[in-house]
């Protein structure tokens, strides 16, 4: 719309409005600022797009990768046992497929010697006149370490003084037992159990004795009387007929790759069995099925054509998308007719392709194949020359390489072009802050003078005025006057 002035607004005083007129004038001009800016919008949201699938891509290179690893998935092994009550197993990757059979005749115990009941846990242990006392635990059997507990009187004399005594002597000196206080109906006894299991940890009193004032034994015996140690015994048991002892209830020398964790005596067998684990294998097959997808459907949305819209998506005419679209249906279509094992394609192992170029897995055949044949599966998968996922993965790490693979190649270019609005855009700016500033200068000059029109029309006004007045004051003559200064004298005299 163009410019127009009303004459006699504008002769009143009141000027012009500089702001919008100089907006008026510079609208033509910010048409193109939209177009650019629009345009810069447009780059924006499919940098937004190209990111998004990228990233799909290469999380598709992660599980592709994952199922290319020798020492991945495949490698996997589990171990089971027919009674986990009596035993539980775990292997790792070094162990060999195979059944065992264990009989668990005993379990390991820690070692633990008490006393006979008291009255209360916090009278003095001593008899009357003892000045202290001395007991000696042994730990670890009779060739074990003996270490003495001292005892004196008032000051570690109770039950609860002398555990608390003993638990700081065991954690400063790694005596490797605990001291504790029960109590029950009968009363309150001292308690002192190992830490360690087995033989290891087998614990026995061998001197239980009071003390003069000078320190020496008494051969008077505390007020403490001890109990016949029990536990500190190992673990027996049998694997595929071999007798084994063991100081711990778990035990991982016993089977290549196997840990076992003894749970409870048993006079029968069980069966222990390593076999590959399956579901590791299942689970990363489902992983790259699971990246695939969500890459084809995320692509497929760029090419579909939206009613409401009328159009398809950002990226619909994006040629590196095409170019991803076409390498990734031919890897995932890729088939080796000659594979002796009839594992030719993802179809064999029941991975499908389905009409919006997805895939979806029969886990019944999956399963099937896995548990007859799992060495054929990963030969199909990660086979050197001819692995579906060796091949696979060679075409994503040039399609992911970020200098030459077609997303990275397309976001380059959409970062360049970006670049280049962002310069236009800032220079044209600038240019239009600089102009307005000269219109602002023009216009509010003009304004300026517009204002005092009226001032100084009536400055004009008030001259003309005074002028008229002056003129109008002079002497008019009348007709028949005369005007002179002398007399005339009658006609006909």
């Amino acid at each position: 719309m163009g410019i127009s002035f009303n004459a006699a607004s504008l002769l009143n005083g009141n000027g012009i409005d500089v702001n919008s007129v100089v907006e008026e004038l510079q609208s033509a001009s910010s048409g193109q600022l939209t177009l650019w800016q629009n345009q810069q919008s447009d780059l924006q949201t499919q940098a937004s797009d190209l990111s998004s699938i990228n990233s799909d891509l290469n999380n598709l290179a992660t599980a592709v990768q994952a199922l290319t690893d020798p020492t991945g998935s495949f490698s996997s092994v589990t171990a089971t046992s027919s009674l986990p009550a009596v035993v539980t197993a775990t292997a790792n990757s070094s162990a060999t497929a195979g059944n065992h059979t264990l009989v668990v005749s005993g379990l390991a115990s820690s070692g633990t010697v008490y006393t006979d009941a008291l009255a209360s846990a916090t009278t003095s242990i001593l008899p009357s006149g003892a000045a202290g006392g001395e007991i000696q635990l042994q730990v670890g059997g009779s060739s074990g370490t003996t270490q003495t507990i001292q005892i004196t009187a008032g000051s570690n004399d109770t039950l609860t003084t002398l555990a608390a005594y003993i638990n700081k002597q065991s954690t400063a000196n790694n005596w490797g037992v605990t001291a504790t206080v029960l109590n029950d109906a009968s009363g309150a006894r001292l308690a002192i159990t190992s830490n360690a299991t087995g033989s290891i940890g087998a614990l026995a009193i061998t001197q239980n004795t009071t003390l003069d004032s000078s320190g020496n034994a008494t051969g008077t015996p505390t007020d403490l009387t001890f109990a016949t140690p029990v536990g500190g015994t190992n673990a027996s048991f049998t694997l595929d007929g071999i007798p084994y002892s063991s100081t711990s209830n778990t035990v991982s020398n016993a089977i290549q790759g196997v840990t076992l964790n003894l749970v409870s005596a048993y006079s029968g067998q069980v069966q222990v069995t390593v076999s590959p684990d399956t579901s590791q294998v299942t689970s990363a097959i489902s992983s790259f099925v699971s990246a695939y997808n969500q890459l084809v459907q995320d692509m497929n949305n760029q090419f579909a054509y939206s009613s409401s819209t009328g159009s398809q998506g950002p990226l619909a005419s994006d040629a590196g998308l095409r170019i991803l679209q076409t390498s990734l249906m031919a890897a995932a279509t890729y088939s080796n007719p000659s594979n002796s094992n009839g594992l030719v394609n993802l179809a064999s192992l029941g991975i499908n392709m389905n009409n919006d170029g997805t895939l979806s897995i029969d886990s019944q055949t999956l399963a099937n194949e896995l548990a007859s044949n799992p060495s054929a599966v990963q030969d199909f998968f990660q086979n050197a020359t001819t692995g579906f996922a060796t091949n696979f993965n060679n075409d994503l790490t040039s399609l992911t390489n970020p200098t030459s693979g077609p997303l990275n190649i397309d976001l380059s270019q959409n970062q360049a072009e970006q670049a280049d609005l962002s310069n236009q855009i800032s220079d044209f700016q600038q240019q239009l802050a600089a102009q307005k500033q000269n219109l602002i200068q023009e216009f509010s000059a003009v304004n300026a003078s517009l204002e005092e029109y009226p001032f100084l029309l009536q400055e004009v006004q008030a001259e003309l005025g005074q002028s008229t007045s002056s003129t109008s004051s002079n002497t008019t003559p009348t007709s028949g006057t005369s005007t002179s200064g002398s007399s005339s004298s009658s006609s006909g005299s």
